[in-house]
């Protein structure tokens, strides 16, 4: 086990070169809602009062960190990684082996690294409007907030003093609403950078030339192309190791009952690249939504490889090709669900693991569970991200608690 430390190191240089504290753009207003919203809660049968449930930036010591409510497979063990950083969610790995982590609300960007068989968090980047988005690629480390793209070149030879990044916010022209617009952000088999525009609204006819997609780019940020269309809320993708297709998951919509409509887990192929998935007409596997109707409304909708849960708040997805895990896991993709609001009976706050067919479908099933106490209706941390190390364990980022767990294998294969 690994001791820690936290050393908290604000931007230096950058803080007196540019402002990085954003406004928010535009007022989410309540829970849920948008100025051009369609939602129409009293028809739900939800319980009106639902609401987002808070994550506050705080640390969790790591002898109060929910490792013995953990439960894996025979065989799995779970161990605290890293600790000290609230908020963590996103993680991309320099080639040095520095750990980034990106945040949503708190506008953190942490660094960790190992000395001496301690890892130390430093607080890299602050002020930024939820830089949650981060991607890697030839030492320099993109940073994708709501409304800024910044690129910080060799950026693990200067984790004291990143300096003056490169400014890409006009390259990329991202819209600048908060809402649904957190980024996640990756680099494809084919050398492009892909990110998402969520919807700007729970439930609204959105302009499909700007929000509801998944995009890619140059790494430059020029010559936009968009992959998927119709998509509500995905922060989370992943190539098939083999097939080289991009499958993401997709946030459903709030305000149309406990039941529904349930996440999603979607495959782009070549075939139905630009395609769309569906919102905000359709949802699921076929259902047409309440508030917003039109004829015909699942009409050419690519329908999902799987089914996710409702308001289960799927989020990271990562395919798994090491070799310390036995077999039958190769090729297989973790999701962690960090877990619902917008339901009665809490659901999520979990790790699944789920088995593509040769249909282009996926069976899904649980792996990583114990942080949701079902009887009593409450719970105690939210995964959100998950990545591969090189020795084949998987690291599992729990934003409420500010830790990340490593899953490894010690059972017979």
């Amino acid at each position: 086990m690994y001791r820690y430390s936290r050393t908290a190191l604000l931007v230096g240089g950058i803080a007196g070169a540019f402002a990085l504290t954003i406004a928010p753009a535009v007022s989410q207003g309540p829970p849920g809602m948008s100025a051009i919203d369609k939602s129409d809660p009293a028809a739900s049968k939800q319980d009106t009062g639902l609401k987002p449930h808070p994550t506050p930036p705080t640390v969790t010591p790591v002898e109060k960190l929910p490792l013995d409510k953990l439960k894996l497979p025979a065989g799995f063990k779970a161990e605290v990684w890293s600790s000290g950083h609230p908020g963590g969610r996103t993680m991309v790995m320099g080639p040095k082996g520095t750990m980034f982590m990106g945040t949503r609300l708190i506008g953190r960007v942490y660094a960790i690294t190992e000395k001496d068989g301690k890892r130390e968090v430093r607080t890299l980047l602050q002020g930024l409007t939820q830089p949650s988005g981060l991607a890697m690629k030839d030492g320099a480390l993109y940073v994708f907030a709501i409304n800024r793209v910044l690129r910080f070149d060799n950026i693990e030879d200067k984790l004291d003093n990143p300096g003056n990044p490169v400014e890409l916010t006009d390259k990329f022209n991202l819209p600048p609403e908060i809402h649904h617009n957190w980024k996640y952000a990756a680099f494809g088999p084919d050398g492009k950078l892909y990110i998402q525009v969520g919807a700007n609204c729970n439930i609204c006819e959105i302009n499909p030339g700007i929000h509801g997609q998944i995009r890619r780019y140059d790494p430059d940020g020029s010559n936009m192309e968009i992959v998927a269309r119709g998509v509500r809320n995905t922060v989370g993708f992943d190539w098939h190791p083999v097939t080289k297709e991009l499958w993401f998951t997709d946030n459903g919509r709030d305000w149309a009952g406990d039941a529904g409509p349930e996440d999603e887990l979607n495959r782009v192929t070549k075939e139905t690249e630009g395609a769309n998935f569906g919102f905000p007409y359709c949802h699921a596997n076929g259902s047409p939504d309440p508030d917003i109707r039109i004829p015909n409304a699942c009409a050419g909708v690519v329908m999902p490889a799987a089914l996710l849960g409702p308001h289960t708040a799927a989020l990271g997805i990562r395919f798994y090709t090491g070799q310390m895990f036995p077999s039958d896991y190769q090729n297989a993709a973790f999701i962690a669900r960090r877990g619902s609001w917008n339901k009665s009976q809490k659901a999520g706050y979990d790790v699944l693991l789920a088995r593509t067919t040769p249909d282009g479908k996926a069976t899904v099933e649980p792996f990583m569970t114990g942080l949701l106490d079902e009887k009593a209706n409450e719970f105690h941390g939210r995964p959100t991200y998950l990545f591969q190390m090189q020795d084949g364990s998987l690291l599992v980022s729990d934003e409420q608690n500010g830790a990340t767990y490593r899953i490894s294998y010690e059972g017979k294969k």
